[in-house]
Formats: structure tokens, C-alpha cells, sequence
């Protein structure tokens, strides 16, 4: 699929999102901060064009049919999402050392 899709972010998603980013502009600085939101856009933009381009592998460890996973450059960060026709649904994005089965199977799928 190589067509421009849109992206849904689930609250949980946004969540995270914002508590990388305090945590960035707490501990590293303002600039980090912008680097982490710059990281993530660039990682959405690639996904928007390509949703198939991430790892199916804990969609079939936990059963979640669809989940895929993309790493965001130069953070150790995870965008979790699931590709749909016309969108992609975004359900969370985790730090890498977080115990991620538990944060994915938290939210069912709906």
C-alpha cells in the first residue's frame, strides 16, 4: 500500500505520548522534547504511507490479529498499531524496557 491513510490515536496513545514528552523536557531539555515529537512525526509519516511496513511478531504472541509495531529513530520508543483500509488505528506508544504484553492486552481491542 503505497497511498496516504489517516491515523487514529487511541487515548491511551496520546497518553503515552505526552508523558514521553515530559519526561524528555524534565530530564533532557526542551529540545530533547522537540526531538522525541520530531522522531514520532517522522515514524507516523512513514506508517501513514506504508501501514504494512511494521512487525507482526506480538500480534501473533499475544493474539491480537493485525498488531504491528514500528520503532521510532533514535528513541527507545514502539508505536503499536493496527492497519485498517482507509486508517491506521494507533493503540499505544511504549518505551522499549516497558513490560509491553501487559500494556497491550490492558486495552481490549475493539
Amino acid at each position: 500500500m503505497n497511498r496516504s491513510v489517516q491515523v487514529d490515536l487511541r487515548a491511551l496513545a496520546a497518553a503515552d505520548i505526552e508523558a514521553a514528552v515530559d519526561h524528555y523536557r524534565e530530564e533532557a531539555g526542551s529540545q530533547a522534547a522537540l526531538d522525541f515529537v520530531d522522531a514520532l512525526e517522522a515514524a507516523i509519516t512513514h506508517l501513514r504511507h506504508y501501514p504494512n511496513s511494521g512487525s507482526l511478531r506480538l500480534a501473533f504472541e499475544l493474539e491480537i490479529p493485525g498488531l504491528r509495531s514500528w520503532s521510532l529513530q533514535q528513541f527507545p520508543y514502539l508505536i503499536f498499531y493496527v492497519p485498517q483500509d482507509d486508517r491506521i488505528d494507533i493503540w499505544r506508544v511504549l518505551h522499549a524496557r516497558r513490560d509491553i504484553p501487559t500494556h497491550l492486552t490492558a486495552e481490549p481491542p475493539t
